[in-house]
């Protein structure tokens, strides 16, 4: 019985996966107003600290762990968002995902010196994107809680 039941919620997952053409990771997003990448860029310190949520295209994705994926307004932005996740955690972002739209949302927080996991990232997202500021990629990211990318 409790095979049949954990087939059936399967199938009903991945029906609904392809009905609406979403997957989400972690809790998905909640928040209905997205914040414009570009006041991010303008104003970072003013959201350092609060949840956010950000849509856009993937514009890139670790090719390691998929412990990140940044959205840019567009598939060629030059103005891009990291999301981090904990390496090895329940959120995977797959590589699939590249050049899909995608809406994401976390905590919005300056890079500590001391985060080796996130240094890294920002590391490998300036070295395979053409970025306008880098800079801006190397002290912000998102700690993300949750995504869909459609």
């Amino acid at each position: 019985m409790m095979i049949r039941t954990t087939i059936g919620l399967a199938v009903v997952i991945a029906l609904s996966v392809a009905a609406t053409g979403e997957e989400k990771f972690g809790k998905g997003v909640t928040l209905t107003e997205a914040t414009p990448i570009k006041a991010l860029y303008e104003s970072p310190e003013k959201y350092v600290g609060k949840t956010i949520r950000i849509d856009g295209v993937v514009t890139a994705v670790c090719e390691e762990m998929g412990c990140w994926m940044a959205l840019g307004a567009s598939d060629k932005a030059e103005e891009t968002v990291r999301l981090k996740v904990e390496d090895g955690g329940p959120i995977v972002f797959p590589i699939a995902a590249k050049g899909k739209a995608a809406s994401a949302e976390g905590v919005f927080e300056k890079i500590d010196a001391k985060d080796d996991h996130s240094m890294d990232a920002a590391k490998e997202h300036v070295a395979a994107s053409k970025l306008k500021n880098a800079d801006f990629v190397k002290k912000y990211q998102i700690k993300a809680t949750g995504a869909i990318v459609k």
